[in-house]
């Protein structure tokens, strides 16, 4: 087995770990606008899968401009500092997935992770998006911080799941 550094075993432990981001999106006007969203790892197609609403303002957002960012944080615990935690902020291109088998395998990866989201793929309105990944800023802790490129974040993504 290749020897994996520790920031990137890091990392790839961050985004197995966590269920959750925070989307940043910019609206028609150019006004920022953050939203929380359920993400799961694709390992196979080395991108991040969510499930949105065409409702949402986010959707809305990513249609008219597909290049957005997305934080995923590792969780608080109480009483223990908060400004050293392990977080990634993607910079990342938002696409549909489109209608056959990446439908399928975006519904099937996500509903491995959140199998109780199963009746939602079943509306209408929602629809499941890709984010694929261009590059990143890492902090690994207090002092650890750095850049990442798209082919270091593919290889955590594949070794995510």
């Amino acid at each position: 087995m290749a020897h994996e550094p520790r920031l990137t075993r890091a990392l790839r432990e961050l985004l197995a770990a966590q269920r959750v981001a925070a989307l940043g999106t910019v609206d028609e006007d150019g006004t920022p606008f953050v939203s929380m969203v359920p993400f799961v790892v694709d390992g196979q197609d080395r991108s991040l899968v969510i499930h949105i609403s065409g409702l949402a303002a986010h959707t809305r957002n990513l249609q008219r401009r597909p290049r957005a960012s997305l934080m995923i944080c590792q969780a608080e615990v109480a009483g223990e500092p908060v400004h050293a935690l392990p977080r990634v902020t993607l910079d990342i291109d938002a696409a549909d997935a489109v209608a056959g088998a990446d439908a399928q395998a975006c519904r099937a990866a996500y509903l491995a992770r959140f199998p109780e989201a199963e009746p939602m793929t079943a509306l209408g309105d929602f629809r499941f998006v890709r984010l694929r990944p261009l590059g990143a800023r890492q902090v690994a802790g207090f002092g650890a911080a750095r850049s990442v490129d798209a082919a270091e974040l593919l290889q955590a993504l594949g070794s995510a799941t």
